[in-house]
Formats: C-alpha cells, structure tokens, sequence
C-alpha cells in the first residue's frame, strides 16, 4: 500500500459515527498537506497503526499491558517511514506478542481516529505531547499460538474476551469510543453479510 493506496482508502471510509466522520475530514487533510505525515520527524502529528487482533471465532482480542499508559491495550505502532500500513499493522503485532504468524483479514480500513498523546519519557528522552493520525486494521492469530512479553514496550500481553476489555481497560476515553467501536463492528462483520466499508449501511438497517 503506498501513501496514495491509503488516501484513497480513507476517502471512501464510511464513518461509524461523528467521531471517524471528523477525524477522517482531518487526516485527509494531513495525508494531502503534510510531507513527513508517515515520520516522527513530524513532532505535532504523524500516521500510526492499531492492529486488532482477533481469534478466529472472534470472541477474544489480543492485547498487551502498556508500560506508558499503565493499561491492557490494543496492540500497534508507528509507520516510521513506512507508508505500507497493512504491513506496518503485521509487524507491530508479531512483535509486540511474539506471535510468528499473524493474518490480515483485510485491507480494508476497520476504523479511524485521531489519538492525543500527553507528554512522556520514552528510552529516557522527554517526548512532546502530539497527535496520533491512526488507522487500524483487522487481523486474527490462533489464540493458542505462545506469546511473548515485548521488554521495551509491554509487560504482558494475552487474549482478552470481549466482555472483559471494558474493565481490563484503564483508558476510559479509548475504552468509550474506540474499543466498544470496535467490538461492534466486528460482530456485525462476522455475521459474513457485509464489506467493511458497508458497515455503516448495514448498521443503520437493524436499527
């Protein structure tokens, strides 16, 4: 996927709700207008990835304990130059979870959202408060499969059913908007009777 693959992608995104309608008008904006969008030479913003990582019967997610955010969360990261998201999505979560095998059930964009950051310590360097322009993707990985503690950025990582997340999440905001977002889509996506970009169509059917 190259940085116009990914504009296109984000101009056909259908939104979920007031939230990825306005993030999406912002990040579009920032694709266009932003050289370095996909690099942390950018300090104000740049593009980040989140991999949710389901199990095959969809009832559990793959997430880590964050050091920074002291929270059971999802898994991801930085493009750092990268503009092939899909893949950055893969690498993220192999490497956060020490799973070896880890597939895309789709290129399609799962949701968008824009992240503040607050200021922290990173490697013992103060990191400014700035924007995380993120895209996240679905993936799945056998929750069978051994996992691995990443040192550097987790002190646990496991699969988290469904029902628990809102409690293992310390993160009311993402926890809100984000993970309960997430979860609903994915339901109606393992129903089997619609595209990713169609979710929103097929949402306001059952209602």
């Amino acid at each position: 996927m190259t940085r116009d693959d990914l504009i296109e992608k984000v101009v056909a995104f259908v939104p979920y709700n007031e939230q990825e309608a306005a993030d999406r008008q912002e990040m579009i904006h920032f694709l266009l207008n932003e050289p370095t969008s996909f690099s942390r030479d950018n300090t104000r913003a740049h593009m980040t990835v989140s991999a949710w990582v389901v199990n095959r019967d969809r009832s559990r997610v793959l997430m880590a304990y964050h050091k920074i955010y002291d929270s059971w969360a999802w898994l991801g990261g930085h493009a750092d130059g990268c503009e092939d998201l899909p893949r950055v999505a893969i690498k993220e979560a192999m490497e956060e979870s020490g799973l070896t095998e880890v597939s895309l059930v789709s290129e399609d964009i799962l949701s968008l959202e824009i992240l503040p950051v607050a200021g922290h310590v990173k490697k013992g360097a103060y990191v400014s408060s700035h924007l995380h322009m993120n895209v996240t993707f679905l993936l799945e990985a056998d929750d069978e499969a051994p996992l691995r503690v990443c040192e550097d950025e987790n002190e646990a990582v496991d699969w988290i059913p469904n029902e628990l997340i809102p409690e293992k999440s310390t993160e009311a905001w993402v926890t809100e908007r984000i993970y309960r977002k997430l979860m609903a889509r994915v339901a109606t996506l393992s129903s089997g009777c619609v595209h990713l970009n169609k979710w929103k169509e097929h949402h306001a059917g059952l209602q």
